[in-house]
């Protein structure tokens, strides 16, 4: 198939990639898998729950077994006592890592690119670069193409491209290594430079 080139005075200028990446149908099943998959493991344990055994609480027992009219109670620190230990308290070791084959992320990224250029979203340019590091012309750059939410993907982030996009809201740039499926979807728009294009059809293959 062929993508048409932006930014170009010869709008007819087109570049050829490959059907087997780039036009594939769209599997909801997948993408989520691949979304989730790259959420649960991007998640850190953080949290932290006393039990029982960790709570600030005396274990001598409230009160006698019988005789009192009160239901029976070992110790302040059970779980069904206000102030009392969680019965399965979250710890920091938890592991919310989800296994996702190379094969399954690679399809899933794939099948994303392919709905991106069904809608319209993805645009391949020659090269983006900029002169200085100053953010005004970086966004006179984007004005230039009519692009202002968007995600630039590029093989080599120099640090005048760097320096220039940090601070642009809705604006991020990334390497091809760096791309993650959430940006992809998350953006309005996506550019993608030739040379990155031809990186992910070596990674995708």
């Amino acid at each position: 198939m062929e993508l048409k080139l932006i930014g170009k005075k010869n709008q007819t200028e087109t570049v050829a990639v490959s059907d087997v990446l780039f036009n594939r149908d769209y599997n909801e099943a997948l993408v989520h898998q691949v979304v989730t998959s790259y959420l649960s493991n991007a998640r850190g344990a953080t949290r932290a729950q006393k039990g029982r055994a960790d709570v600030a609480k005396s274990t001598r027992k409230p009160w006698r077994q019988k005789g009192t009219g009160r239901a029976r109670a070992g110790m302040a620190s059970s779980p069904i006592w206000r102030g009392g230990g969680k019965i399965f308290p979250n710890k920091p070791d938890e592991n919310f890592k989800k296994k996702l084959n190379k094969k399954m992320y690679r399809a899933g990224i794939s099948v994303i690119f392919s709905q991106l250029i069904r809608d319209g979203r993805l645009l391949v340019t020659d090269t983006f670069n900029v002169d200085t590091h100053k953010t005004k012309e970086f966004l006179a750059k984007l004005k230039e193409i009519g692009l202002s939410e968007v995600l630039v993907v590029t093989h080599e982030i120099t640090q005048n491209l760097y320096l220039s996009s940090r601070n642009i809201p809705h604006v991020a740039v990334v390497e091809v290594k760096n791309v993650d499926p959430i940006s992809l979807l998350r953006f309005k728009k996506t550019l993608i430079t030739m040379d990155g294009l031809k990186k992910f059809e070596e990674l995708l293959s």
